[in-house]
């Protein structure tokens, strides 16, 4: 018989970043400083997801010093240890016990229909990896794992959470659980991300910006020098109409840039379209450059901190895996038992 799970006093939300790439304003901006925002008003474990890193070929050489990187952002960023729950995915080894548990529930054809296996796949062609038609049941593990509430997810990621959902619900507490009233796995719901969850490219106002476009020009790091920044912006693909504006179909890079601009001034969207609705371009990319530059500017100072002090970077990730092992400890243990595991 399963185990009831112990209830957490404030609802609890998982998310990650995986350590392949700069993290990038899109990070920043869509997802990491909600989560700073979150610290306050839920339980929140955030990790570094290292395991789905190397569903495509990667240097051995930078994973663990990409995580650090990372990880030394989460907290530039915000995150507070003391607050939060701050590891790396592959230190806590029941992600990969539960992911193999979950493999042996999940068709085949579930995968199989993933919209992102079938993009990546296409791209890698015969070196496609087990792992990268696997990894939506390593990312089902991750958030199940941890009795996560809510999962932050943004238009590309619905469909996985909707699988993490499905697993739970109709291959694991359905066939598994004795009592309706405990089931064996929590069901999350999605946390719905506010303004700013889709930053678009530099190059392309209509693609998301994203770590793996081969073009460095289309997104802003978060580790940047000043006048990198300038030059990526001075570059950034614009339009021959004069004024900025939101929500115009036909104008997708004024609308990605001005949006920009919105969050990284702190102006917000209102004053910031008022104040460059008669704006040309070579007034407004050096406003959208300065504001950038200095919306960074601590972010950076921290980091460089952090990163000179490893001593502190590792405490944390080592308390931060204890805490997260305790936690995945008990859900694996009740997953094992439900499927008739010797104790």
């Amino acid at each position: 018989m399963s185990q009831p799970r112990p209830a957490p006093s404030r609802p609890r939300v998982l998310s990650g970043v995986q350590p392949t790439g700069a993290l990038h304003l899109g990070n920043w901006l869509g997802a990491i400083r909600n989560w700073v925002d979150l610290q306050d008003s839920h339980e929140t474990f955030f990790c570094v997801v290292d395991l789905h890193a190397i569903t495509v070929p990667h240097d051995p050489k930078r994973l663990a010093e990409d995580t650090l990187t990372t990880a030394a952002l989460y907290l530039a960023c915000g995150i507070d240890p003391q607050r939060a729950t701050v590891f790396a995915q592959s230190q806590v080894s029941a992600h990969s016990e539960l992911c193999w548990l979950l493999n042996c529930v999940t068709p085949l054809n579930w995968l199989e229909r993933m919209i992102q296996f079938k993009e990546k796949a296409i791209k890698q062609g015969d070196n496609v990896s087990v792992g990268l038609l696997d990894y939506p049941v390593l990312m089902a593990a991750d958030i199940l794992l941890y009795d996560a509430d809510l999962v932050p997810v943004g238009e590309d990621q619905k469909q996985h959470l909707e699988l993490a959902r499905d697993i739970a619900q109709q291959r694991i507490n359905a066939r598994y659980a004795t009592d309706p009233e405990h089931p064996i796995l929590k069901v999350p719901e999605p946390l719905i991300l506010r303004e700013g969850a889709r930053v678009m490219s530099l190059t392309d106002g209509g693609a998301k910006m994203s770590k793996s476009d081969p073009n460095e020009g289309s997104r802003i790091t978060l580790l940047d020098p000043p006048e990198v920044i300038t030059r990526k912006i001075k570059r950034a693909k614009t339009d021959p109409v004069m004024g900025l504006e939101f929500g115009n179909p036909e104008r997708p890079e004024a609308d990605n840039l001005l949006g920009l601009y919105a969050l990284v001034s702190g102006l917000g969207r209102e004053q910031a379209a008022a104040a460059c609705a008669s704006m040309g371009w070579g007034g407004f990319k050096p406003l959208l450059a300065e504001a950038t530059v200095e919306a960074l500017r601590p972010l950076q100072q921290r980091y460089g901190e952090l990163r000179s002090d490893p001593a502190t970077l590792e405490a944390v990730l080592r308390d931060g895996r204890e805490r997260a092992a305790a936690v995945a400890g008990a859900t694996l243990q009740r997953v094992r038992s439900a499927l008739g595991f010797l104790a």
